[in-house]
Formats: structure tokens, C-alpha cells, sequence
């Protein structure tokens, strides 16, 4: 499935993209702060597309001029997270190439990712995390209408051999509801 907004194409990945996501998966200013190391090469690259990416609302974020993959962003379901157990319900993740920082783009996948969850494949809320000290991550959240719930002062980060403080927050199909009444 792919999904678009005004500036955006969010499509699966695919293997051709490995080049494009090691150009940004590099960056050790990227994974560390959302709890995954640099990549090495272009075939860890793949791999991750193939084994990480892979999921069912896995998608790359691409910008509609090129459709090259310059991040990414998913729908992390029950039985691929550890933030709930329900069906219904599913954890938000996402992370792009830091030369686009600062330009309001994964506010907008996030957005539109919001719509298909609660739209198109019926979840009733969507959790979302972040690490301490990931800024970039906690304003996207509160730009995008997140509700704030708790903080684990001692969260695992396994690909980091590191103990975090993880702050997770949610939102709602009633939320989204809500904001589109007043859209």
C-alpha cells in the first residue's frame, strides 16, 4: 500500500533502497538517539529493510519529487510491541535522514500515518515513544497532538547495550475524531 500527503510518498521498501537508507542511517546522529547504531555498510542496509522495515505498515518516507527513501516511518502492531497487547492498538515509530530535519516532514507522515490507523485499519489508540534527551522526537509528538502518559526511568535498549528514560505517549481515535471536527 502506499499513502501520500502534499510533499510526501510513504511506500514499502524495497531492496533498491538499501544505498538510500545506509546515505542516512550513517549519521550517528541519527539511530543512537532512537536506540539503534549507525549502519556499517550498504548490505546491513539491506538487511535491516528486510528483516526490521519489513513489517506490514512499514513504510519508506520518500519526498514526491524523487521518491527516494530518506526515512521511515511504521505502524508497529500487537505482536511487534512491547507498549500493548491489543489488536486494536499499535506503536508508532519513525526516524529520517538528518539533511531534512527541521522541515516539518515526519510531522506530516505522522499525520497521515494517524489517518490510516485510525481510518483505515481500525486502531482505537496509537502509542508512541521516545528516549530522554531526543528532542526532535518529543516535538514531533507534541506538534502532532500527543498526550503524554508516563516515564520508565530504566527501559532497556538492547542494540545499544544501554539502560534509558523512556517517555511514551498516545493518541486516540476520539482525538483524532475530535481534531478533524475542527479541521
Amino acid at each position: 500500500m502506499k499513502l501520500e500527503t502534499e510533499r510526501l510518498i510513504l511506500r514499502p521498501f524495497e531492496d533498491s533502497d538499501a544505498e538510500n537508507v545506509y546515505l542516512y542511517a550513517k549519521d550517528p546522529d541519527v539511530g543512537p538517539i532512537a536506540g539503534w547504531p549507525p549502519h556499517k555498510s550498504i548490505d546491513e542496509s539491506l538487511e535491516v529493510i528486510r528483516n526490521v522495515l519489513s513489517g506490514a505498515e512499514a513504510y519508506a518516507v520518500c519526498m514526491k519529487s524523487d521518491n527516494k527513501a530518506i526515512g521511515a516511518i511504521e505502524l508497529k502492531l500487537n505482536g511487534y510491541t512491547d507498549m500493548t497487547d491489543r489488536d486494536n492498538e499499535c506503536e508508532l515509530g519513525y526516524w529520517l535522514g538528518k539533511p531534512f530535519w527541521g522541515q516539518g516532514i515526519i510531522p506530516e507522515a505522522v499525520m497521515e500515518l494517524l489517518r490510516h490507523a485510525f481510518e483505515d485499519i481500525g486502531m482505537s489508540k496509537v502509542w508512541c515513544g521516545y528516549y530522554d534527551g531526543n528532542v526532535k522526537s518529543r516535538r514531533v509528538q507534541e506538534k502532532c497532538g500527543f498526550t503524554y502518559q508516563w516515564t520508565t526511568p530504566d527501559v532497556d535498549v538492547p542494540l545499544m547495550n544501554e539502560i534509558r528514560i523512556g517517555h511514551v505517549s498516545c493518541f486516540t481515535k476520539e482525538e483524532w475524531e475530535a481534531l478533524q471536527k475542527i479541521r
